[in-house]
């Protein structure tokens, strides 16, 4: 744990934007997704504030423990805030427009699979 000794939080993963475009930024969360495509790992980081997408390149920068990332886990990035190419954007999320791209990451604690998502409306209260 020696990166978070190290390191403290620069920023919320909602209040980032294209203005901290270039910016070094240390953001800790909870892995909402992740997406793997081969050399490059997505996932979205959730905190109170927010969602941002992160991009992991194993093969590149000291991600390498991003092969291990599950939903629910909370894990620390440190990386540079990227706006996102033509094309990638998303409206959906208040930081559709920038990506940070991770150059060191950890794992903080692991969580268990979950039995469904809490967001999911199609669970009913019997199983929840």
């Amino acid at each position: 744990m020696k990166f978070v000794k190290d390191q403290k939080r620069t920023n919320y993963c909602g209040e980032l934007s294209s203005q901290n475009v270039g910016q070094s930024v240390t953001i800790m969360g909870w892995v909402d997704s992740r997406r793997d495509h081969g050399n490059l790992v997505f996932i979205d980081l959730r905190d109170r504030e927010g969602i941002v997408q992160v991009v992991l390149d194993p093969n590149k920068t000291d991600t390498t423990t991003a092969k291990d990332f599950r939903g629910e886990y909370v894990v620390a990035i440190y990386g540079v805030v990227k706006a996102r190419p033509d094309g990638m954007k998303n409206a959906k999320i208040k930081t559709g427009e920038i990506e940070v791209e991770a150059l060191r990451c950890e794992i903080l604690n692991t969580a268990l699979t979950l039995p469904f998502r809490p967001e999911d409306d199609n669970v009913n209260e019997v199983l929840r």
